[in-house]
Formats: C-alpha cells, sequence, structure tokens
C-alpha cells in the first residue's frame, strides 16, 4: 500500500481524521469523476475553472485551444493544483451549527508539461473521452490533423495528493439530542439515465454498446 509523502502543501489541517494519503483511495476518487477544479493565476487574479481530464499513472491530462488562458497560466508557473469532489449526502443536524456533508474529495499536487509527443498527446485525448465513459473512444471520430494541432494538451504529473472523506451520520451536541428538531442524512447519487439519440442520426445508427454499459452501471 503505497501513500503519497505528507507535506505542508498537501497535509489534511482541519478534520485530519478523514484524511488519506493513499495513492490507491485518491486513484478510485479520480477515476470516479467527469469533472475537476484547476487552480491558476491569471493577471495577478486567482481563477478556478471546472475541465475535463483524464488520468494515465501518475499523469492527469487536460486540454483546450492553443490561446487558453488557464493552460497557458499553468505552463507559465510551472506548477498546478486540481481538486475533485463526490457528493453522497446531505447530512442535516439539529442544529445549524452540525450541518455537513459526506462526501469523497481529492486535492492533487503536481508539475506541469506541455505535450508535445504526438503518441502521448493521442493517448492523453484517448483517455480524457474515456474518463467519460469507459472505452468510447472506439466509437467516434478521431481528431483530424487541424483538430489535433490546433489543441493543447498539458500534463501535470503528480508530486504529492491526499483525500479528505466523511461517511458517518449526525454529529450532534448532547444537550441537543432531546430536542424536538429532525435530523438525518440524505443520500445523494449521480445516475445515468436513458440516452437520448441525436436527432440528425441516420435512422440506421444505434446507441454503441459503451454508452449502454456506462447507463447500466450508473443508474
Amino acid at each position: 500500500m503505497k501513500n503519497y509523502n505528507v507535506t505542508p502543501l498537501n497535509k489534511v489541517i482541519r478534520g485530519s481524521k478523514r484524511a488519506s494519503y493513499n495513492q490507491e483511495e485518491i486513484h478510485a476518487i479520480l477515476d470516479a469523476a467527469y469533472l475537476c477544479s484547476v487552480g491558476y493565476v491569471y493577471q495577478n487574479k486567482a481563477i478556478v475553472i471546472p475541465t475535463a481530464y483524464g488520468r494515465i499513472g501518475e499523469t492527469i491530462y487536460i486540454h483546450g485551444s492553443l490561446k487558453n488562458r488557464m493552460l497557458l497560466s499553468l505552463l507559465e508557473q510551472n506548477d498546478a493544483s486540481l481538486s475533485v469532489t463526490l457528493l453522497d449526502g446531505l447530512v442535516l443536524a439539529r442544529s445549524a451549527f452540525h450541518h455537513s456533508a459526506n462526501y469523497r474529495s481529492v486535492s492533487i499536487f503536481g508539475n506541469v508539461r506541455k505535450i508535445d509527443d504526438p503518441v502521448e498527446k493521442m493517448d492523453a485525448l484517448k483517455q480524457i473521452v474515456n474518463q467519460m465513459v469507459p472505452n468510447h473512444w472506439d466509437n467516434i471520430r478521431h481528431p483530424n490533423e487541424k483538430e489535433f494541432n490546433a489543441t493543447l494538451v498539458l500534463a501535470i504529473d503528480i508530486t504529492t495528493a491526499s483525500a479528505k472523506v466523511r461517511a458517518e451520520g449526525v454529529i450532534d451536541d448532547k444537550s441537543d439530542l432531546e430536542s424536538s428538531y429532525w435530523a438525518g442524512v440524505i443520500p445523494i447519487q449521480q445516475k445515468a439515465l436513458t440516452p437520448i439519440s441525436d436527432e440528425l442520426l441516420n435512422e440506421h445508427i444505434v446507441i454503441p454498446d459503451s454508452v449502454l454499459d456506462f447507463v447500466k452501471k450508473n443508474q
């Protein structure tokens, strides 16, 4: 069981009992999400943007246009921080003070590099698509030369990371336990519904197995 090194950057201070630095657990949370939030500095302003991503080993890939200000800023800074959060429940306590949420979250810190190698670049784009729907890359038109050259792909090589997980019920003050207020947890799930085919599809085109398998798994 491999852990990421604990540094002042990734150390969980508040709620440290919920912290994990386990590589396998962190990878599992990353692989279960579809979007990450990336922080960067542009013209001395802190900005956070959600974006699609893909993970291969210890590298996170993101992409955009050649003039994308987030990507260009990350390259200039040469390092990045991104986060992913999965909401599992709303924790409604008797008191406003103890309301909370059940969640799985990850914070990633890493070095940034531009992908120039065409093989790694195409593999990264493939993984970003498959992060959404596994194995879907085989059911789409791949980027042509113009599209490929117009796309900037960055690799964020993970240097350290941490996870924080809350998976428990209400934690109220003892003095509130006999009160008349309701308390409990509302479980939250993200699920896939029946696919809606594009109305301009040729009538002979059927929904691919990758989509059907994804829906079945995530109902």
